[in-house]
């Protein structure tokens, strides 16, 4: 297949569109449109998407020498295999969560802690960027706090919030990608 690209590879099409895809399906589910049962659709996605094409994203990241890129990238992958084998761990009573509700919570809301420190970083990058951290660290709090609290009601509406940064993270892909591809610039990020 002949490329007209003659820019530099820019592993955060990819990554982001692992985050992003995997977080819209699970978000569909969080925020109710789903059945619950999808989470046995979502895992593997999760594990193979969400998880493993960021973390070689992330690893791409090093050789770029992005910092940002790396420690999210990484991260995240690091998260969706951690939320995977939670819950195939759980599901088949390998772990026993019973009770776990609060810790879940707690680790959640340890993740808007992460994501809200990457936020401030992205204040030196694009707009886009800016949105995405923006939506994911308050989805955390809300689904941190809805585990914690056993409030539904919260961890349906960080489903919503987080189903608006997933759809954010797909564009910056879609963008990334197009503008890479075309040679200039068809959709904006917001590039400072």
């Amino acid at each position: 297949m002949a490329t007209c690209n003659t820019q530099k590879i820019n592993p955060a099409a990819l990554g982001l569109v692992g985050f992003g895809l995997t977080t819209v399906l699970l978000s569909l589910i969080n925020a109710g449109v789903l059945p619950a049962a999808g989470e046995n659709v979502m895992i593997p996605l999760a594990m193979a998407y969400g998880g493993t094409i960021q973390l070689i994203a992330g690893l791409l990241e090093v050789r770029s020498e992005n910092t940002f890129g790396m420690t999210a990238f990484l991260s995240y992958g690091a998260f969706w295999w951690w939320l995977a084998l939670l819950l195939i761990l759980g599901h088949n009573h390998i772990l026993d969560l019973t009770g776990a509700g609060t810790t879940i919570g707690v680790a959640l809301i340890l993740w808007g802690v992460l994501t809200l420190y990457l936020w401030v970083s992205t204040f030196a990058l694009s707009w886009l960027l800016v949105l995405v951290f923006l939506t994911l660290w308050i989805a955390f709090f809300l689904l941190g706090s809805g585990a914690l609290f056993a409030q539904p009601a919260l961890t349906q509406f960080g489903g919503w919030v987080c189903l608006v940064c997933g759809a954010l993270a797909m564009y910056g892909s879609f963008a990334i990608t197009t503008n890479a591809t075309f040679g200039r610039t068809v959709l904006p990020i917001g590039a400072r």
